[in-house]
């Protein structure tokens, strides 16, 4: 079909128990999550939300790393744990993944050669080991790197911005319609984070890779995405196009997060302490009827208390999971 998502992710819910040393329980870590990816246009989708929000799991479930309690993840129409054997190959190939440690990717034991020649060995991408070298010297310099700086190297004689640029080589080389980056530049001397988000728009724009790009940084994702998803304790609060959302933020959460981003500006300085009720987040917290922010929000109503909110659109590809507009 024409048009089906890239990948739909529909009423996504993990659920992991939680055992402490006097109670028992669980914990949804994701909770009723959708939202989805067009196949037609490449984009940068960004999933952005504290530690704990449920970013980091949502990309280890699209990945196929563990399996979800209930939902559907679909690529192209396919439910990705009902995949043929071939189907899953494809689907391994097609979506690739970009981690937090430019470092830990690495065996130290061995040059960094390796993680470029093991995806064209195990998928088969040349005959020959003069195409292997043309191809690792293609995806390189798509990257912005020269064989002769890395090549040959160990992992630790390359700088963290050399090693992540590899892992992008590493992720290209397999021409994926999707790469999912988590954190991939939060481990990355700041001077060097806008090079690598430009290689991901590089990415974007020439060769039709699309992003689900992993972050709590607000800034680099106002620079590098097309769409947001704001997450709180494992549910969507707010998800649009970037600079509706970050410039003009409906949800009181959402509201607070940019109010809590410093501006790069002596002239302009925080006059009003930002301060938020000190509560626990329990098993027991998580799994309450109403809104998850109702604890620290400032402008919470009685029926937040009681009902949770739907995620609303509230209007054109912009929705809100606030009572207050609905």
């Amino acid at each position: 079909m024409e048009n089906e998502n890239l990948i739909e992710v529909n009423h996504l819910t993990k659920v992991f128990a939680s055992r402490g040393v006097m109670s028992k329980g669980q914990i949804k870590a994701v909770d009723d999550v959708s939202f989805s990816m067009p196949q037609e246009k490449p984009t940068i989708l960004t999933l952005a939300g504290e530690s704990g929000s449920g970013k980091t799991t949502i990309a280890r479930l699209i990945l196929g790393f563990i399996k979800p309690t209930s939902g559907k993840i679909l690529y192209q129409g396919r439910d990705i744990w009902k995949m043929t054997k071939d189907e899953w190959v494809r689907y391994r190939k097609e979506v690739q993944a970009v981690f937090q440690d430019p470092y830990g990717a690495f065996n130290p034991l061995h040059k960094v050669d390796r993680v470029l020649t093991i995806p064209i060995r195990k998928f088969k991408l040349a005959n020959s080991e003069e195409e292997a070298t043309d191809l690792i010297s293609e995806a390189l310099g798509v990257v912005g790197l020269k064989t002769d700086e890395v090549l040959g190297k160990y992992p630790h004689q390359l700088s963290g911005g050399q090693r992540q640029r590899i892992m992008l080589a590493r992720a290209f080389l397999l021409k994926p319609k999707l790469i999912v980056a988590d954190e991939p530049v939060s481990m990355i001397d700041a001077s060097l984070r806008a090079s690598i988000l430009n290689v991901m728009l590089d990415l974007k724009s020439k060769f039709s890779i699309s992003f689900l790009y992993i972050t709590h940084d607000l800034s680099t994702a106002r620079y590098v995405s097309d769409n947001i998803i704001v997450m709180y304790l494992g549910s969507i609060m707010e998800m649009g196009p970037v600079d509706k959302v970050l410039v003009k933020p409906l949800h009181p959460y959402v509201k607070l997060l940019i109010d809590s981003v410093p501006v790069p500006d002596p002239e302009r300085r925080w006059k009003n302490r930002i301060e938020l009720p000190r509560i626990e987040i329990t098993s027991q917290s998580l799994q309450t009827r109403g809104c998850k922010f109702y604890p620290r929000c400032s402008q919470r109503m009685e029926k937040c208390s009681k009902e949770r909110p739907d995620l609303a659109n509230v209007e054109e590809d912009r929705w809100v999971a606030c009572h207050l507009y609905q």
